[in-house]
């Protein structure tokens, strides 16, 4: 390549954008370390805190932790006073960093980047053969990460916002239905549900059963055993019948067949019921998601969504970027016969549909 021909402006540009990539790339593990540590947690509402002060809080050592500051004060997460040495964490930054119950707590999906560096072999295999790679084969750090970098979205807005914005459907589980949630995982949909309608009865499934163990134990934990039950089964091959609801919590787009779990959804759904396909956000078009949330959201399809399709039967392989048209069309494919936008987070689609 000729130097002739390369535009030094674009260049520099790229190489900032690539710098500042490789600054959160390394910034990763210290995330990981701060909410293990507790970190966070001992900055929020502190106030300006000493290196020293901040490591007697958490009961660390501090020459670690003033590189660790040094590190968050450089990336924007915790701000620094050069005339007192002191660092504060702003509270708005707490909202994301320090409290796991706000609805913008991130910490969670840091441990699901670490599995997926566990897991670099088996991907990069995964990518040669194109057979994929199953949910079930990855490090357990992604299915512990994916609960709780879902569930602050989930209780900020599945009970207020989701299910109000399907019709009907809030009136008969204050009433007493019989809800299915498929794909699971470790319960966080199922268990706060649960909570918030205590005349229905929950069913959760899914095919991995160590996440089944854990959806057991926090339902227990939430006191929601009583109205929940949890059993191992697939998309396709679920108990049960007559459900006024049936949900899937970002996990469609994971499936092989879609298809046919839309055709199995159509069979055990009562006359009137409803089906919930929350995805993720997505526009239709390769160019409407390029876009930061669709960087994260095709990135995790690569590694995670992408191959979990691949390695199982048909192998559709939707993406966790499919949009709400081809989401559509593989729903109505199963039988049903109205599909609509029920509501949107801008992180999430929420589609109903009908028989």
């Amino acid at each position: 390549m000729s130097t002739t021909d390369i535009d030094e402006a674009k260049l520099e540009a790229f190489m900032g954008q690539a710098l500042t990539d490789m600054g959160a790339i390394i910034s990763a593990p210290l995330f990981v370390i701060g909410e293990k540590l507790g970190l966070y947690k001992a900055m929020a509402g502190a106030g300006p805190i000493t290196s020293q002060e901040l490591a007697d809080r958490a009961g660390v050592a501090e020459r670690s932790v003033r590189e660790w500051l040094r590190n968050q004060a450089a990336g924007g997460y915790v701000t620094y006073d050069p005339d007192t040495d002191r660092y504060t964490l702003p509270q708005e930054h707490a909202l994301a960093l320090a409290d796991e119950d706000s609805p913008f707590y991130i910490l969670g999906v840091y441990d699901s980047i670490a599995s997926l560096y566990a897991d670099e072999d088996k991907i990069v295999e995964a990518f040669r053969s194109g057979k994929g790679m199953g949910w079930h084969e990855h490090d357990q750090r992604l299915f512990r990460g994916t609960e709780r970098f879902f569930r602050p979205g989930y209780r900020a807005h599945l009970v207020s916002e989701w299910i109000p914005a399907l019709d009907g459907v809030r009136e008969k589980l204050e009433q007493g239905g019989k809800v299915a949630d498929i794909g699971c995982g470790h319960g966080a949909s199922t268990v706060i549900m649960a909570e918030a309608f205590p005349n229905s009865e929950f069913f959760g499934f899914d095919y991995h059963e160590p996440s089944i163990v854990r959806a057991r134990e926090a339902a227990s934990e939430a006191g929601v055993s009583d109205r929940t039950s949890f059993a191992v089964a697939s998309a396709k091959d679920y108990p049960g019948s007559g459900y006024d609801l049936v949900c899937v919590f970002d996990c469609l787009h994971d499936m092989g067949d879609p298809v046919g779990a839309a055709t199995h959804v159509r069979e055990t759904i009562a006359p009137d019921g409803a089906w919930m396909i929350v995805e993720p956000f997505a526009g239709d078009s390769v160019a409407e998601n390029l876009n930061p949330v669709g960087r994260v959201f095709y990135g995790a399809s690569t590694v995670i969504c992408t191959p979990a399709s691949l390695a199982q039967e048909v192998g559709l392989a939707l993406g966790a970027q499919a949009g709400e048209t081809r989401l559509a069309e593989v729903i109505r494919e199963g039988g049903f016969g109205t599909v609509r936008r029920a509501t949107e987070t801008p992180f999430n689609l929420i589609l109903e549909a009908r028989p």
